[in-house]
C-alpha cells in the first residue's frame, strides 16, 4: 500500500499539534511516539485511515478536545475522526479522575471497532516498550511519573491487555503481553535495574 498526500498532510498536522509536547519520562519529542504507533499500525496491516488515526490518536485528549476532533473530521473524514475519538480517554478539561477515566476507556475498548482496537493496541505496545526501557534506567523511581503509581499503572496495562485479548489482533496483542510480562517480572522483583 502506498500512502497518499492525505497521510503526509496528517503527519504535518500531528507534528504541528504536538510540537511543544514531550514524552512524560524521557523528554523525547512526542511526535516520536506518534510515528512509532503509526509504524506499528501499518506493520500490522492497518489502512491509510487507521495510520492517520494513529498519527492523531492523542490529539483530542492532549491538544484541544472536541474542536480538534471537528478539525480532524473536516480534514480527514468521519472514519478517522471516529477512530481518534474511540482512542481518547478524555476530551474535556479538567479530565475525569484517573482511575474512573482509565476504567471507562478499558470498557470502551472491549466493544470498540477493529480500527480503534488496532490503534489502541499499537499505542499500548509503544507505551509499554517505553515504560520497560525507562524502568531499566530509572528503576522503581519510574512510578513517580505516573498518576496511577506502580499498582495503578500495572493494573491499567493488565486491564487493557484483557480487553484486547481474543480480538482479531492476536500477534500484536501477544507482543503487548510479552512486553508487559517483562515489566511485571521486574516490578514483582521490586528491585532497581
Amino acid at each position: 500500500m502506498l500512502l497518499s498526500p492525505r497521510f503526509i498532510s496528517a503527519l504535518a498536522y500531528a507534528a504541528q499539534l504536538h510540537q511543544d509536547q514531550e514524552r512524560k519520562v524521557s523528554g523525547v519529542p512526542y511526535v516520536a511516539h506518534l510515528l512509532r504507533v503509526t509504524g506499528l499500525v501499518l506493520e500490522y496491516g492497518g489502512s491509510e485511515d487507521e495510520a492517520i488515526a494513529a498519527l492523531l490518536h492523542d490529539a483530542v485528549e492532549d491538544q484541544g478536545g472536541m474542536p480538534v476532533l471537528e478539525e480532524i473530521r473536516r480534514q480527514f473524514g468521519d472514519t478517522v475522526a471516529e477512530t481518534v475519538l474511540g482512542c481518547s480517554d478524555a476530551h474535556t478539561r479538567p479530565k475525569p479522575p484517573w482511575r474512573d477515566r482509565k476504567q471507562a476507556h478499558v470498557d470502551h475498548v472491549r466493544a470498540a471497532s477493529p480500527s480503534v482496537r488496532l490503534v489502541v493496541a499499537a499505542d499500548k505496545l509503544d507505551n509499554a516498550r517505553s515504560l520497560l526501557r525507562e524502568y531499566r534506567v530509572r528503576g522503581e523511581s519510574l512510578w513517580n511519573f505516573f498518576h496511577g503509581g506502580r499498582e495503578g499503572t500495572l493494573w491499567y496495562y493488565d486491564a487493557m491487555l484483557a480487553a484486547l485479548k481474543g480480538t482479531e489482533l492476536t500477534a500484536l496483542v501477544e507482543e503487548v503481553e510479552r512486553t508487559l510480562r517483562e515489566i511485571r517480572g521486574i516490578a514483582d522483583q521490586g528491585r532497581e535495574i
